[in-house]
């Protein structure tokens, strides 16, 4: 029975319920007259943009899944499936997201795809299917080939995988305020994720938790929900276009790296330094953002006496 559930195409399950909430949440925000009903030409780009990385992501799926059972080979051992072992995988994998999701806004070339996430100015489910196309080109796979050598199947890492995708799918709403303390003390939520998307200075490289927040507890990077929450990113995109939301920062690097007169290693850090890194101190990252924003909550403004408002930063 486990073995059924675990090779079962949970997609053709998971793809209808992701539709059907949609709706039921646009139902009940307009109701509601809640912030998260949203501008709708948003929300169908969002859910065109995740239908076109559905086809583009598993077209190109047989890269990652290429090298999880390649590297099958060389496992320490093998461990069976069981209930218990499934559970250890999920939470195993649980860390690897988080640690892949960090990576993913602290290196530029990861924050290149996953930027498509954050650039909606809205925050409801539509925005959860809102993926950028190039997944399996970011090299992120090499998180889950620790799980494969320990001795986990690769088809229980990748359901492990789809089933976190799924719990966080119903992270994206404003529908729910804050849940019960214990739950919000270990999983994540959609107070917790909201913070996760929130541009403002407080909230920025925050709670990367998938299912459980006690990653972020633990790393320190948790933060509550406090201030209202002003979704998007540093610098939004003021645009629908499919191709700019997917390719902007990819456009971007290349134009920084192909600047005359800058060194190898400048090349280099525009490639893989955190988002806002500049080789002349042009930019912000979002640490520098914080640091500012602090700074003049306590009274201390910066050099220039305010947070430049023409600082390039696409990190949320």
């Amino acid at each position: 029975m486990l073995e059924q559930i675990v090779s079962s195409n949970i997609a053709l399950i998971v793809i209808p319920l992701y539709f059907a909430s949609i709706l039921f949440e646009s139902v009940a925000n307009h109701f509601l007259h809640a912030r998260g009903a949203g501008d709708w030409k948003d929300n169908f780009t969002s859910m065109g943009l995740g239908i076109v990385s559905a086809v583009t992501n598993g077209a190109t799926a047989f890269i990652t899944v290429g090298v999880l059972f390649w590297v099958q080979q060389y496992q320490l051992f093998a461990i069976p499936l069981s209930l218990a072992s499934l559970v250890a995988c999920f939470i195993l994998d649980d860390l690897r997201f988080y640690l892949h999701h960090r990576v993913a806004h602290r290196v530029r070339w990861g924050w290149a795809m996953h930027v498509t996430h954050h650039s909606s100015t809205q925050f409801n489910f539509s925005v959860a299917l809102r993926q950028g196309w190039t997944k399996h080109f970011t090299g992120t796979m090499m998180f889950k080939v620790p799980l494969v050598l320990l001795g986990f199947d690769p088809v229980v890492v990748l359901f492990c995988g789809v089933l976190n995708a799924t719990y966080q799918f119903f992270l994206h709403t404003e529908l729910v305020d804050k849940l019960p303390r214990w739950f919000e003390f270990l999983f994540n939520t959609p107070s917790h994720h909201r913070v996760h998307h929130g541009r403002n200075p407080d909230y920025l490289d925050a709670n990367y938790a998938g299912t459980l927040i006690i990653w972020d507890r633990m790393f320190g990077t948790f933060v509550p929900e406090q201030e209202k929450v002003d979704f998007g990113l540093v610098k939004n995109l003021e645009t629908l276009n499919p191709f700019v939301i997917i390719f902007h920062e990819y456009w971007a690097i290349l134009k920084d790296v192909s600047q005359r007169g800058i060194s190898l290693w400048h090349r280099f850090c525009y490639l893989f330094a955190p988002p806002g890194w500049s080789h002349d101190g042009s930019r912000l990252s979002s640490e520098q953002i914080k640091v500012a924003h602090r700074g003049q909550e306590a009274g201390e403004p910066n050099a220039d006496g305010l947070l430049p408002q023409s600082a390039r930063v696409a990190e949320m």
